[in-house]
């Protein structure tokens, strides 16, 4: 009987460790898409329609928006809602899709409060604000599949 039982136990922690992993490949496919997604419309935005991406802060000169900041600023919100995602399901496990979901949104939200500070073109500005769309959706989507709680 205590084969039986210990091969239940081995099981019960082998579906587990499944599940984790298929969230935590879920996620980084999340996050791959994230900032593939925002590199794609830089590209485009760069080589098809020949946009000169480039910002000016109150009291400062003009910022060329190149790839750096573009991988930047969509790799470390993406993996800061990771984060914030687990702990949530760590810690507030029957509320962790809906609390994070609720705070992806709020952040998605003011994520625009930058661009509409800068001084730019009206098309930088819709190419940045395309840029949060996309990098916004890949992980509000991709993170709400894989989150644990009810759907």
């Amino acid at each position: 009987m205590k084969d039986v039982e210990d091969a239940m136990v081995s099981r019960s922690q082998d579906v587990r460790e499944g599940a984790a992993g298929a969230r935590r490949l879920g996620r980084a496919l999340a996050v791959a898409a994230a900032v593939l997604a925002a590199v794609v419309v830089w590209l485009v935005a760069r080589t098809v329609f020949d946009q000169d991406l480039a910002v000016r802060q109150p009291g400062r000169g003009a910022t060329e928006v190149d790839i750096v900041p573009v991988l930047v600023f969509a790799i470390v919100p993406s993996l800061a809602g990771w984060a914030l995602l687990a702990a949530l399901e760590r810690f507030a496990a029957a509320r962790a899709r809906t609390v994070w979901t609720v705070v992806a949104v709020a952040v998605l939200l003011l994520s625009f409060t930058p661009i509409l500070q800068v001084q730019a073109t009206g098309a930088t500005k819709a190419v940045l604000a395309l840029m949060h769309v996309v990098v916004g959706a890949a992980l509000i989507l991709g993170f709400w599949r894989t989150a644990r709680g009810p759907r």
